[in-house]
Parts: structure tokens; C-alpha cells; sequence
């Protein structure tokens, strides 16, 4: 078999509301546009941080994930295949490249997409939206460790032998953010919508910001760096799209299944002002 062609865009941070070796996972772009998920991905902090960069194009060994009713789900043929890495989209011309890959196929109404999403001869679960308006960028305080009922259930499916072997436990090697992140918008259909941003990018971002600071208001510190780069850098400044996605749990469970699992900010050129904010 050939091996698949993927652009990376998407990488997982941890969440307990998914199957156990759906922790971590990758998701992009095949060369004709359509999205793709891939899990398990062999899991070890520095292979994941290292490994796996955005817009980075590799070439895999998979297969459909058949345990997974999401079209959109593959795994690698084997737990341990390699991963090579065949190339890289910058950013030149306002991410031009970049845009001709991701920007083939665009959602703009959420209630269109949740009976797509939910319709047996879809069920899709990976797209890219576009909010008409962005209406502020949400910070709710959570829960400081991962939930334990969760985490063993989640360990006892691991044990059942149901799910490949992680080299590393993602939940032992990455800690809960604190906080809950969401950007609330309208859509074409001028609904108010308010989504989380669940993706390594984010979770990474908060936690070097912290390191930055010492004293009582490090966490306040930390939580204005995000705010800066996705309501003013992302929101204000640049032509945002989010990836849209869901887990296999969440998307067979609940009415909306969708988070925001990445976001796609392209720059625009200096002429050309964001009017969509406020």
C-alpha cells in the first residue's frame, strides 16, 4: 500500500472525554484537500512537541480506524511506523500556500454542520469554519486536576488490551490547564455560538507564558498572553478560520459535538482591515 501524504495542522492536547488512545492524536490535510484524523500517535513529550510541527508534510503508513464510525479517522498500520517528514508550507504571500490546501472546503452556519455531522451518511467530525463576526475570547476558571472516575475508566479500557501501547501516559506526562478557553461569534445565520479551543498550540502557549512569571498574578499574566494572541493578533489581525472537530464519545453522545481543535489565522495585507470584530 502507498503510504499517505498528510499536511499536519491540528495536534491534541489531552482531554479526558475521549477513547483512551484518541489522547493524543494529529489531524490534516491529504494533497486534495479533504481533512484526515490520525490516532494513536506513538506519545512522548519531546517526540510530540518535536516530531509533529504544524504545516509540516509527512508521509504514514495507516489505515482506516475501523473502530471509530468517523470517515475521517485512520490509524498507523503499526503502533510503532515511522513518520517521515517530506517538507514544510511557510508563510510567504499571507500563508498563500497554505491557504490553497486548507481553504478548499469552508463551513459557515453550525446548525448545517451538526446535521451533517450527525447524519449516518456523513458523520462528519473534522472541517474548517468560518465565524462571520468574533465577539470576545472567554477565560473560565476549571478544574486543576484531571478528573480520577474519568482517568480510570480510561485506564481500565487501556488495561482490556483494547487500544495500542502509548510509550508514555499522556495524562502523567501533561498537566491540566486550570482554564477553560472559548471564543464566543456569531455565523452566517447570525447565531451565537460559543466554542472552547482544546489544541496543543493553545495549552502550550499558556503554560511557557507562565513560566515567564513568578508572584501571585503569574496565572493572570499568563492568561493575557493568550488573550493577546488569539482575540488581538488572531481575531483582529489576521483572516481567522477555526478547525472544527469532535471526539468519538462526544460526537455519539452529545447534541453539538464540535470544539474549536485549531485555529487557521493567515495574515492579510496591510490594505485590508479586519471589520469583524465588535
Amino acid at each position: 500500500m502507498p503510504l499517505t501524504k498528510v499536511l499536519i495542522t491540528v495536534k491534541s492536547y489531552p482531554t479526558v472525554s475521549s477513547h483512551y488512545d484518541e489522547q493524543v492524536s494529529i489531524a490534516g490535510f491529504r494533497e486534495d484537500g479533504t481533512f484526515i484524523r490520525i490516532y494513536p500517535i506513538p506519545f512522548s513529550k519531546k517526540t510530540y512537541e518535536e516530531q509533529y510541527q504544524a504545516y509540516d508534510w509527512v508521509e504514514l503508513d495507516l489505515a482506516r480506524n475501523t473502530r471509530d464510525f468517523r470517515l475521517e479517522s485512520f490509524r498507523p498500520v503499526t503502533v510503532d511506523a515511522p513518520v517521515k517528514k517530506t517538507g514544510h508550507i511557510g508563510t510567504a504571500d499571507h500563508w498563500h500556500e497554505r491557504k490553497n490546501i486548507v481553504l478548499k472546503n469552508i463551513y459557515r452556519n453550525l446548525s448545517t454542520l451538526i446535521v451533517e455531522a450527525k447524519h449516518e451518511a456523513f458523520y462528519t467530525s473534522l472541517v474548517v469554519f468560518k465565524p462571520a463576526r468574533i465577539l470576545g475570547f472567554e477565560v473560565e476558571e476549571t478544574e486543576r486536576e484531571w478528573n480520577s472516575d474519568r482517568l480510570a475508566k480510561l485506564t481500565e479500557e487501556k488495561n482490556r488490551g483494547q487500544v495500542f501501547e502509548q510509550p508514555e501516559d499522556p495524562f502523567a506526562m501533561m498537566k491540566k490547564l486550570p482554564y477553560k478557553f472559548s471564543y464566543r461569534f456569531i455565523d452566517d445565520k447570525k447565531e451565537e455560538i460559543t466554542l472552547p479551543v482544546e489544541d496543543w498550540q493553545l495549552a502550550s502557549l499558556y503554560w511557557k507564558s507562565l513560566k515567564k512569571y513568578s508572584g501571585p498574578d503569574k496565572e493572570q499574566r499568563a492568561i493575557n498572553e493568550v488573550r493577546k494572541k488569539y482575540l488581538q493578533e488572531y481575531a483582529r489581525n489576521s483572516d481567522l478560520h477555526f478547525f472544527l472537530g469532535t471526539t468519538q464519545q462526544v460526537h455519539a453522545s452529545t447534541k453539538q459535538p464540535f470544539t474549536i481543535v485549531g485555529v487557521f489565522p493567515p495574515t492579510m495585507p496591510p490594505a485590508v482591515v479586519q471589520g469583524s470584530l465588535f
